[in-house]
């Protein structure tokens, strides 16, 4: 035992060491990315999330920046393997909702105080770009003080200039893997990374606040695979970072694959806000759904942002990307005190501003 005990205490020192040097310069060699990465000991991860906190508050203070999500589509094009509403589940019960809906939506959220909108679905050509543009600029003339971000995927550069001078103001997109042996595990044939990093290069030279990010735990996913994902992210510099745990869905090539772990999405999240002190991070739904105080254990470990869901109540269950999503209660947005009470408790407040990144 007080060999356990001695050896614990060493490795407290040599993360809270390591997790000191992330703090300062934001950045550490492979190998000691690495060794956060391993760690297990509750106690010297404690002090890796609170260096996280520490950094955090220090450019958004105590602040959990809300987002008021709309998953419009759940018709997608592509057929990655890991998603719920790849092209070819024939499980789905697919749905769109139309340009009244989302308006509803939007006027829904503005009076429970919402400043920003997500607007995220599948790739589905079922839309336009002019409809897509025609939405943005509803929203921006109706409610010229709110921010609208984008998740909508891949497409040509000009698509997305068109939908950044209606107004939109960022964008969305998880690079998933910056690995390219990974990349294809998850990807059929016809997919690219090169593509999808391209985009994200797109995106950010057009002027989005835009986001990266990735899953944690996702098949064939190993540690240096995590670790060229952190660099990717130093790479690109983004503004915001989507970074949850892998959750299989019952559909998909991947069902009976192991979800990721709470732990290692915790301390990704930690290192990621060390990494990247002004970045915003969300407390993801899947975190929340993998553990049921998961978004207040995200919070904790350095996440700034929460995203309720504004979507209609009869399509919430349709858009499945994995299996036992949380849609009701506090992850709905009509549940935004019993979500408020939740954030204070551990010593936080819900913001409703549009919340703009510092990066």
């Amino acid at each position: 035992m007080e060999g356990k005990k001695r050896k614990a205490g060493i490795g407290n020192s040599k993360i809270r060491e390591l997790a000191k040097q992330l703090y300062l310069n934001q950045t550490l060699p492979d190998k000691g990315l690495r060794e956060l990465l391993e760690e297990t000991d509750k106690e010297a991860l404690d002090l890796l999330y609170g260096y996280a906190r520490q950094a955090c508050q220090l450019h958004y203070g105590k602040k959990i920046y809300v987002r008021g999500l709309i998953e419009f589509t759940n018709y997608c094009r592509n057929n990655c393997y890991y998603c719920g509403i790849r092209r070819e589940n024939q499980k789905v019960q697919r749905y769109r909702l139309s340009k009244e809906d989302i308006y509803a939506c939007v006027k829904e959220g503005y009076a429970l105080g919402f400043r920003t909108f997500v607007l995220q679905g599948g790739e589905d050509i079922g839309y336009t770009a002019e409809n897509i543009g025609e939405i943005i600029c509803w929203v921006k003339q109706k409610y010229p003080g709110c921010a609208i971000t984008l998740s909508f995927g891949e497409w040509d550069r000009d698509v997305y200039q068109y939908w950044f001078d209606c107004g939109a103001d960022r964008y969305l997109l998880r690079h998933e893997t910056a690995d390219e042996e990974h990349y294809r595990r998850l990807h059929p044939v016809g997919m690219s990374l090169l593509k999808r990093m391209e985009c994200l290069s797109q995106l950010k030279e057009i002027g989005y606040q835009t986001g990266a990010g990735f899953m944690v735990g996702s098949p064939g996913q190993t540690l240096e695979a995590l670790v060229a994902d952190l660099r990717y992210l130093q790479t690109l510099k983004p503004h915001m970072a989507g970074i949850g745990p892998f959750i299989p869905q019952k559909d998909t090539p991947f069902a009976k694959e192991t979800a990721g772990t709470l732990s290692m999405t915790l301390k990704l999240l930690s290192i990621v806000r060390l990494m990247f002190p002004k970045i915003l991070l969300p407390a993801t739904t899947a975190l929340g759904t993998i553990h049921p105080q998961g978004r207040e254990l995200g919070i904790l470990a350095g996440a700034n942002v929460v995203m309720p869901n504004l979507s209609p109540a009869n399509v919430r269950l349709k858009y499945q990307l994995y299996d036992n999503k949380i849609c009701t209660g506090e992850e709905a947005a009509q549940g935004k005190n019993q979500l408020e009470e939740r954030v204070r408790s551990i010593g936080y407040e819900l913001c409703m501003e549009r919340g703009d990144s510092k990066v």
